[in-house]
């Protein structure tokens, strides 16, 4: 689908790959990852035709449709929620378009040739909106956007009434609703929460095309590619295999690139010193010539950069009493909206708890009541004895200090910390060298998390709440603060969707659903398994019920009842089977005259008579439009006639 042939691209001065050859072929699932800055997103905005490369060029596959996602900055104004989604279905509305064109046409053609090619093409049109689904697509477009956690009530709301994630997610459902062959992501998960999270993996996985996603969510990436493409100091290294492989692959690949790394650097050390000694003997200078050329012709042994060896502790934290935090009967309301009621919840030490649940439930508000960074209108808060609290959010970030360089801001909380520990905390979050001297005012909103997170790790606090911590971390750097908060001998509050980062962390799950708490003991695995349980059970309960609630029977009495349930089912479908027939006929009976009267614009004294060949194209599309509606009838009927069978079944 996509042919990248000796493409280079440059930025500030400095190449970021060079002379790369690259091909993705259809229905390939690949991750791409590498540090940031390796040019991971520059590579999307190259195959989306955003930008340009420097030299070389990309080859697409003749009528590729590419969908785009960016990580951030996606704007929509002006329209409600389900018009903006449905403006994604261009290839449709195209095709409808086009066979409207083509229904004008052969109204004015006067040749039987010219007639016989529009026929033909119009045939095509019909034929390819089939195969889109074009009759499905309103339905399929209201179910991505309740996938991505648009409520119904949501969809008559203007797009510019939500905040930026949720622009985010417009963005991505009008992706997911075009018809694509290829899909560039990158970030995707960023400003999703569990269940919407745990729906995009189920949708990809069923997603026909091909995928090229960017993501530091290991978990999500392992669930819906298959290969691994990593950019690492301007090259490619492709792997055939996800991404929790591609890792150990990785391992070994560095371990022999440093054996071959010392074995080298021995090697030259060796002949700089027979060059040394005897540089000024005449008897040796052929062979000290032969020497330096060996050495100008070396081709070096790079040493992969890696910081998962830099173990980062926080301080000591100071020791609480049994109970950090406790909440008593809180309400906490915005306007009409009100988030909780009557809710009590506590905080016990050692407590590392994760908040999940769709968004718009209450895991921000909760953690930040809990940080005492937001008021509520009645109840009581208890801080316990001798608890400190440090609490990192996204928007935190815009309270530093924009005068003050990097390492200036954290050395406003540093206890005790040289100037190279603070160097290796900022290291840990991608600024290294002179990064370290850059101005607050001039970063980036992602820069500016990475240093108000990098403050985390030097607070000494024994609460400390982190909200959704991983959105602009790297791999490295998130295995950093993981192994941080692994080892951290306070209490913990997370709210991240972020499986694989919560996963050796947390021990209690706290889900938080229209107001209501639900805790889970045990780690983000035992609730996800759990969950899945209670789905399945639910998904029973139905069937079992009438089951359940029927005492132990004889087979006599059972024969009964499945009579009795049998009856049931017929006296709830046959009316409705009746209707499915009666849809399917007409839908005969409408194709059958479609047909007809296409084969009437072929003949000559139909399109040799402009009145009688216009009426013949309002008679078509008039059909065309009932036709329309029938197919709508029949897939209702035939979903709910689906659905008591399903729930009727013996």
């Amino acid at each position: 689908m996509v042919d990248l042939v000796n493409v280079s691209l440059q930025f500030g001065g400095r190449y970021l790959f060079r002379d790369i050859s690259y091909k993705i072929n259809a229905g390939e699932r690949i991750a791409l990852v590498g540090a940031n800055g390796a040019g991971k997103t520059s590579l999307l905005r190259l195959i989306s035709g955003e930008n340009h490369p420097e030299d070389g060029n990309i080859f697409l596959q003749k009528n590729i449709n590419i969908g785009y996602l960016p990580q951030e900055n996606v704007i929509h104004r002006g329209n409600t929620i389900i018009k903006e989604a449905e403006s994604a279905l261009t290839s449709i509305v195209n095709l409808q378009g086009k066979e409207k064109e083509l229904t004008t046409l052969l109204a004015l053609c006067k040749t039987d040739s010219e007639r016989d090619d529009l026929v033909n093409q119009l045939g095509e049109v019909h034929h390819r909106l089939e195969e889109l689904g074009s009759f499905s697509a309103l339905s399929e477009v209201e179910r991505i956007l309740n996938g991505l956690g648009f409520s119904e009530e949501d969809f008559e709301r203007l797009t510019d009434e939500f905040s930026g994630g949720w622009q985010m997610r417009i963005a991505l459902a009008k992706i997911l609703i075009s018809q694509n062959d290829l899909l560039l992501l990158d970030e995707p998960t960023n400003h999703l929460d569990l269940d919407s999270l745990e729906w995009l993996i189920s949708f990809l996985n069923q997603y026909k095309g091909g995928l090229l996603i960017v993501s530091h969510d290991k978990h999500f990436v392992n669930s819906v590619t298959n290969k691994t493409l990593e950019i690492s100091a301007g090259k490619f290294f492709s792997y055939k295999g996800k991404y929790e492989d591609y890792i150990k692959w990785k391992q070994a690949r560095e371990e022999l690139a440093e054996k071959q790394y010392i074995q080298q650097q021995k090697k030259i050390k060796d002949t700089e010193k027979f060059i040394e000694r005897f540089r000024y003997k005449a008897t040796k200078a052929r062979q000290v010539q032969s020497r330096i050329k060996q050495l100008e012709k070396i081709e070096l042994v790079e040493l992969p950069e890696s910081i998962e060896g830099i173990n980062l502790r926080f301080p000591e934290p100071p020791l609480s009493g049994v109970i950090n935090v406790e909440l008593e009967r809180i309400k906490k309301s915005y306007g009409s909206n009100v988030i909780f009621e009557d809710m009590s919840f506590t905080v016990e030490r050692g407590d590392k708890i994760a908040f999940v649940g769709p968004n718009g439930a209450g895991k921000t508000t909760l953690a930040k009541i809990i940080a005492g960074e937001l008021n509520f209108e009645s109840g009581t808060k208890k801080p316990g004895y001798n608890t400190s609290i440090a609490y990192y959010a996204q928007d935190v970030a815009d309270n530093l200090n924009p005068e003050l360089d990097i390492l200036e801001t954290v050395e406003t909380v540093a206890e005790n910390q040289t100037l190279g520990q603070l160097r290796a905390i900022l290291g840990c979050f991608l600024f290294s060298g002179d990064d370290v001297f850059k101005k607050i005012k001039v970063l980036s909103g992602g820069e500016k998390s990475r240093v108000a997170l990098s403050k985390i790790l030097l607070t000494k606090a024994n609460l400390i709440i982190l909200d959704e911590p991983t959105n602009h971390l790297d791999y490295n750097s998130k295995l950093v603060l993981q192994n941080a908060l692994v080892n951290f001998k306070g209490s913990l509050i997370l709210v991240s969707h972020d499986i694989d980062f919560l996963t050796p962390i947390v021990n209690k799950v706290v889900e938080i659903r229209k107001g209501s708490l639900k805790t889970f003991l045990g780690g983000i695995e035992d609730y996800l398994y759990k969950k899945r349980a209670e789905e399945n059970k639910q998904d029973s309960t139905k069937k079992e019920a009438i089951k359940e609630s029927q005492p132990a029977v004889t087979k006599k009495e059972q024969k009964r009842l499945e009579a009795e349930l049998r009856r049931r089912r017929y006296e709830l479908t046959k009316d409705l089977k009746s209707e499915v027939s009666h849809a399917e006929l007409r839908i005969s009976k409408l194709e059958k005259q479609l047909k007809e009267i296409e084969l009437e614009l072929t003949k000559e004294e139909i399109y040799s008579n402009p009145t009688t060949a216009r009426e013949k194209n309002n008679e078509y599309a008039g059909i065309k439009q009932e036709l329309k509606g029938a197919y709508s009838e029949w897939e209702s009927l035939a979903s709910k006639l689906e659905k008591i069978e399903k729930e009727l079944a013996l």
